[in-house]
């Protein structure tokens, strides 16, 4: 499998190895990012209670840049801080202005003109259904794919050299069996809940090629016609190219397999302001990770949290800086958690950091930790706007070759047929991906404050992973090759399911 990094993942890039000049393109696609913590001050070390350890050790900066100067370190003070909102309103990338991380990586993939995801960023979806059962083994299968992948890249290549990435799910990769697994565990919940009384009424929340609402709804019509007859789909895409190409999806269809029940509403969940009465079931099948997040540090002495903050200069150099929390999203987010009972891993090890504490020039921060603000937003949508809602949702719960940090992303790009991948999130907007990690227990949590408070946890929340899922749910002789191995079983081992 080494010919084919990163499968187990979402996206596979090519069968080619890096080369160096990529390593050197990645350099010169880079802003530099200049790293500062908040200057600290004496007076911040010296609280008197049994749960601070008291010290007068000179303290430092966590990282330092003597590049900048205290003139720099001024107007860098006087920028204003906007949104990702704000930035969207102009073509041109923001100078001189200060954002919270979570702002800067929405603006870095959604932003209309520049964003990662306005580009062309391509899902792999083969014409043709692999036929499993005439493929020998996994090896062949991988070759396949690799052979397919490098007929895309070559045929963008020829036309257009800008970075863009082609990136799979296993709804491409394993239909229509995946979407049928979908497909099964939906109705069989129906029926033990709400059939015959109630429609089943479907909204998936980014849909892609729209392959998995197709997969779904052939399903139900083929082996489910009583349930198909009450069945309603509505997609919620963000993207307007999506929304464009998951309408067309059923116009190459003959007019009599298509189905009349689908709507796509273009639109971002963010910004859903209808309520939905009605029972039904919620989707979304690996969109978690490319919700933005925010950073946090903790001091190490009071254990007080600090937001992160990206200061763009009159360049376009990035500086990371820190500040007390005061964003009302992150505030709201850290004391939802606290009743959870989470402790995060930057903070274990209490006795040994404050030995650390003791030494001349200690750092004044804890490593990074990224924090779900905006999957946040997403449960409080979810509570007030689809009050009967069931979640079906899928996505990483961890990730290989993240950058440093508690629950960081990943960020790549490629180019050529070469994935590149970056030790910053903090990287030119719309030439990277940047894709997190879900913490499917921490969720798990969250999700009984918010959004059902009121049940029992095992009745309200199921985590497994995608594998004992597709053992319940998937047709397995459909995706099993010659050889006995079952691709669909083998690969995404890195994916949870979250059912509600």
């Amino acid at each position: 499998m080494s010919h084919l990094p990163r499968l187990s993942g979402r996206r596979i890039h090519s069968h080619q190895p890096q080369q160096p000049a990529a390593i050197g393109l990645q350099q010169r696609l880079l802003r530099t990012p200049l790293v500062h913590s908040r200057p600290c001050t004496h007076h911040h070390y010296h609280h008197q209670n049994k749960n601070t350890f008291h010290t007068s050790t000179p303290r430092r900066n966590l990282i330092e840049d003597p590049r900048y100067s205290p003139a720099k370190v001024a107007a860098r003070a006087k920028y204003p801080v906007i949104t990702a909102k704000d930035a969207a309103k102009k073509k041109d990338m923001p100078l001189e202005a200060k954002m919270l991380v979570r702002d800067f990586i929405d603006d870095s993939l959604y932003h209309p003109n520049y964003g990662y995801f306005s580009k062309q960023a391509v899902i792999f979806s083969p014409e043709t259904d692999f036929e499993f059962e005439k493929i020998k083994d996994n090896m062949e299968f991988l070759d396949i794919i690799a052979d397919k992948y490098k007929e895309i890249e070559d045929d963008m290549d020829v036309r257009d050299e800008v970075a863009r990435q082609v990136w799979h799910t296993p709804t491409e990769l394993f239909k229509p069996w995946y979407g049928y697994a979908i497909a099964k565990y939906i109705v069989t919940e129906y029926k033990l809940n709400n059939y015959p009384h109630k429609d089943l009424i479907i909204y998936e929340m980014g849909a892609g090629n729209g392959t998995l609402m197709m997969n779904i709804l052939d399903y139900i019509q083929q082996f489910e016609p009583t349930v198909y007859e009450r069945t309603r789909y509505r997609i919620i895409e963000i993207s307007k190219k999506l929304a464009q190409r998951q309408g067309e999806r059923q116009e190459v269809r003959d007019a009599t397999r298509r189905h009349q029940c689908v709507e796509v509403i273009n639109k971002s969940i963010f910004e859903w302001d209808t309520l939905v009465p009605d029972h039904c079931f919620f989707v979304g099948m690996e969109v978690l990770d490319n919700f933005s997040h925010d950073l946090i540090r903790y001091d190490t002495v009071t254990e007080e949290p600090l937001q992160g903050m990206v200061a763009i200069d009159e360049e376009g150099d990035y500086t990371e800086i820190y500040t007390p929390v005061s964003d009302p999203l992150i505030q709201k987010y850290l004391s939802i958690r606290k009743q959870t009972g989470y402790r995060p891993p930057v903070l274990g090890r209490r006795f040994l950091r404050r030995l650390r504490n003791r030494l001349p020039f200690a750092p004044n921060m804890t490593g990074p930790e990224f924090i779900p603000t905006k999957l946040l937003l997403l449960l409080e949508t979810l509570k007030t706007q689809f009050p009967k809602h069931r979640l079906v949702m899928s996505d990483f719960y961890t990730l290989p070759e993240a950058i440093p940090g508690t629950d960081a992303p990943v960020v790549q790009t490629r180019y050529s047929g070469t994935m590149v991948p970056c030790s910053t999130y903090m990287v030119m907007p719309g030439m990277f991906d940047i894709f997190f990690p879900t913490n499917f227990e921490l969720l798990k949590d969250m999700y009984q404050q918010v959004c059902r408070p009121s049940l029992g946890m095992e009745k309200s929340v199921k985590v497994q992973t995608q594998k004992q899922f597709l053992e319940r749910y998937g047709d397995l002789e459909r995706t099993r090759t010659y050889s006995g191995e079952n691709p669909m079983l083998m690969y995404y081992e890195n994916n949870k399911m979250f059912l509600s």
